[in-house]
């Protein structure tokens, strides 16, 4: 799952997830980010707490991020009202399944993206609970509300936090406090209990790696936090890890990746397209998104690796051999499992294949660099 920052803030004006305290009290340093003062790393820094949770497990505070269910007469009619405005199958959703998707405007452009899970308990039939990112989640309920049916209802959760474990270990570590979570496979969800307290755990997460979500009451979250750093793998992660983590995992964040001037097949998110509704439409942007699907589009989300050591920052402009614009950098950075620097951006089509040459504008030198595939670093979900 992505999420997003926007403009500053004042100090005044700075929330707080419910671990603030927890945060500083290990030492984190704090800075804006969506309009929270979140974490942004600890003591031991960015790179080492990027390998660690490649290597072990990583808790993030990701409780910015913002909660909601949809709530129907049955699972149809509800999965049909949020068809309405993404372009995933919902009603083919499996109980305590989990799916990726985007809200769409009517041009097919990227509102936001989010997880939609459908519970597995039979008696939360015609619910659906939504996760979305934390700088976008006022506009993107108020957008939902408002094209609501009469029959089914928003109920949002600012009650709930939400947290992070990630890595090879997160299973090993979580399941001491929740027995039998590690049986269930990537994108799937249950409800279930942490040492005694209700939360929600799905299989997902923003890192590349195998891990869970676990959304819990607000009141609760400490209990839980606390309850896992006593693990000897898991270790508090900031936010500058994460987001060198999910750059290596070659996925996208909102706000820069992704926005309402990129559509989902310009952003080579197809695959979050089941076949029905690319045959269908009946989502936002429908008729865009078929024909970009049938024509192809002018430029595409691709990744690329730099020769030697210098970074390319997002904005970083990318040319051809001739030094002809041909495209831009969205995110790029440093990749500490990669061990090098890495960067996704959009190219003209025409450039996009597996291995063509381009290059990068950096300090207003020309830097060669090739269209690579991603993820960069292999994906390691737990699929059964």
């Amino acid at each position: 799952m992505t999420d997003t920052s926007n403009p500053a803030v004042t100090a005044s004006q700075v929330l707080r997830t419910p671990l603030h305290a927890l945060h500083l009290a290990s030492g984190a340093r704090m800075a804006p980010f969506a309009g929270y003062d979140m974490p942004i790393q600890y003591a031991e820094g960015i790179l080492a707490e990027h390998l660690h949770t490649r290597a072990a497990a990583g808790l993030f505070d990701v409780s910015h991020m913002g909660q909601g269910f949809l709530i129907g007469p049955d699972h149809a009619t509800t999965a049909r009202a949020l068809e309405a405005l993404c372009p995933a199958d919902i009603v083919d959703l499996a109980p305590g399944r989990q799916r990726y998707t985007q809200f769409l405007d009517e041009t097919g452009g990227i509102l936001d993206d989010l997880m939609v899970t459908r519970p597995a308990d039979p008696d939360e039939d015609g619910a659906l609970m939504l996760v979305v990112n934390a700088a976008c989640k006022e506009q993107d309920f108020a957008h939902v509300e408002a094209h609501l049916p009469l029959n089914v209802r928003l109920i949002r959760a600012p009650h709930r936090a939400l947290l992070a474990l990630q890595g090879p270990k997160a299973a090993e570590a979580l399941e001491k406090h929740c027995q039998g979570i590690g049986s269930i496979a990537f994108m799937s969800a249950a409800s279930t209990l942490f040492d005694g307290i209700s939360c929600h755990v799905s299989r997902s997460g923003y890192t590349g790696e195998d891990g869970f979500e676990i959304s819990v009451r607000a009141d609760k979250v400490e209990r839980v936090a606390r309850a896992l750093l006593r693990e000897p793998e898991v270790k508090l992660i900031g936010l500058g890890a994460r987001d060198s983590l999910r750059l290596e995992a070659g996925l996208c964040l909102y706000g820069h990746d992704i926005d309402r001037t990129t559509s989902p097949v310009e952003a080579a998110l197809t695959w979050s397209i089941q076949k029905r509704r690319r045959q269908e439409g009946g989502f936002p942007g429908a008729d865009r998104i078929q024909r970009e699907l049938a024509d192809g589009t002018a430029r595409r989300r691709v990744g690329i690796v730099p020769e030697g050591r210098q970074p390319a920052r997002e904005g970083t402009e990318i040319t051809d051999a001739s030094g002809a614009k041909i495209g831009v950098v969205t995110s790029g950075g440093f990749g500490p499992s990669l061990g090098g620097p890495l960067a996704m951006g959009y190219v003209d089509t025409a450039h996009s294949a597996l291995g063509t040459p381009v290059q990068l504008v950096v300090r207003g030198k020309a830097l060669p660099a090739k269209i690579a595939a991603m993820p960069f670093v292999p994906h390691s979900y737990f699929r059964g």
